[in-house]
C-alpha cells in the first residue's frame, strides 16, 4: 500500500526557512516522480517542485525558483523541500505527490497524494 506522509510545516516569519519532509512507503523513489504541490486559501492547487530520481530531471515553479530546493534521500525513501526566504504568499497546505512517468505528467496526473502539512508565513 502506497503512503506519503508529510512533516515539517509550521508558522514562520517572512524571510525565514522551513524544511518539509515526505516519507514514502509502498514504492521506491526511483520508480516514481515525486514532489510537492501547494494550495493557498481560496486558490487552486499548484505544482511547486518535483524530481525524477530515475533520470535526475526536475521541475520548479517560477514563483519559488532560487528560494526552494527539492532533494531526495533514496536510502530513507524520503523527499525534502528546503524553503528559504519565505514570503506570505507561500502560505498554504503543502502536499507530497507521486506520479509515474515524467515530470510533465506529474504536473497533470498525480497517482498518489499525501494528506498535507500547513505552512504559514506571517509576522
Amino acid at each position: 500500500q502506497v503512503q506519503l506522509v508529510e512533516s515539517g510545516g509550521g508558522l514562520v516569519q517572512p524571510g525565514g526557512s522551513l524544511r518539509l519532509s515526505c516519507a514514502a512507503s509502498g514504492f521506491t523513489l526511483d520508480t516514481y516522480v515525486i514532489g510537492w504541490f501547494r494550495q493557498a486559501p481560496g486558490k487552486e492547487r499548484e505544482g511547486v517542485s518535483c524530481v525524477s530520481s530515475n533520470d535526475g530531471t526536475t521541475y520548479t515553479a517560477d514563483s519559488v525558483k532560487g528560494r526552494f530546493t527539492i532533494s531526495t534521500d533514496n536510502a530513507k525513501n524520503t523527499v525534502y523541500l528546503q524553503m528559504n526566504n519565505l514570503k506570505p504568499e507561500d502560505t498554504g497546505v503543502y502536499y507530497c505527490a507521486a506520479a509515474r512517468g515524467s515530470t510533465w505528467r506529474w504536473r497533470y496526473g498525480v497517482d498518489y497524494w499525501g494528506k498535507g502539512t500547513l505552512v504559514t508565513v506571517s509576522l
